[in-house]
């Protein structure tokens, strides 16, 4: 097997990161209500956790899962979602793509974890509604209104950063069991069962 990415392993890497796009995005537009805002920590890592495992059946060099990381931080940061993304998918991803390869590929139990950590990626969402406070109410106050801006400041106090990044992880995990379990048989083929 060669161990260097090769374009058809840079197609499959564009292949799951417009399928993992379209999830994000899709449980993003539960955001118009914002107790899904929090929430989305959760449901993020958890929906796709069915697509990034089977990604992983295929993914067997390394790099894979780094390039798919920066690419989810660049088009997410650049729709809307602020720079912090941009800097924490690429970190997540470089995490995760160590802890796959310390287990060759080829690790059930590294691969469950590896999607945790890459699942922390969205933290970077949250980091401008808790650094830049006042300046993030005042943007939504003139795009969503007084009342929204008010409902969501409320959800996602100052101190919630920590527990957004743990229960993105927690929920990663999760999604990857499920994963899994679903897709079992394609792990069995690709020797990770």
């Amino acid at each position: 097997m060669k161990q260097k990415i090769q374009p058809k392993d840079l197609i499959t890497v564009g292949v799951f990161l417009a399928i993992m796009f379209i999830v994000c995005m899709g449980v993003a537009m539960l955001g118009y209500i914002p107790i899904f805002i929090p929430l989305l920590s959760v449901l993020v890592p958890l929906i796709g956790g069915i697509p990034f495992m089977l990604f992983l059946t295929k993914a067997r060099k390394f790099g894979m899962v780094l390039i798919m990381s920066v690419m989810i931080g660049l088009v997410v940061g650049l729709m809307g979602m602020g720079v912090w993304v941009i800097a924490t998918a690429p970190i997540s991803g470089i995490l995760a793509e160590i802890i796959l390869k310390s287990g060759g590929y080829g690790s059930v139990k590294k691969s469950i974890f590896s999607y945790g950590v890459f699942s922390t990626w969205v933290i970077g969402n949250y980091i401008p509604i808790v650094v830049t406070r006042d300046n993030y109410f005042s943007m939504l106050v003139s795009g969503y209104g007084q009342e929204y801006a008010e409902t969501l400041m409320g959800y996602i106090p100052d101190w919630s950063l920590i527990p957004l990044l743990f229960a993105s992880f927690l929920s990663g995990i999760l999604g990857a069991l499920i994963g899994r379990e679903l897709l079992k048989k394609h792990f069995v083929r690709a020797g990770i069962a």
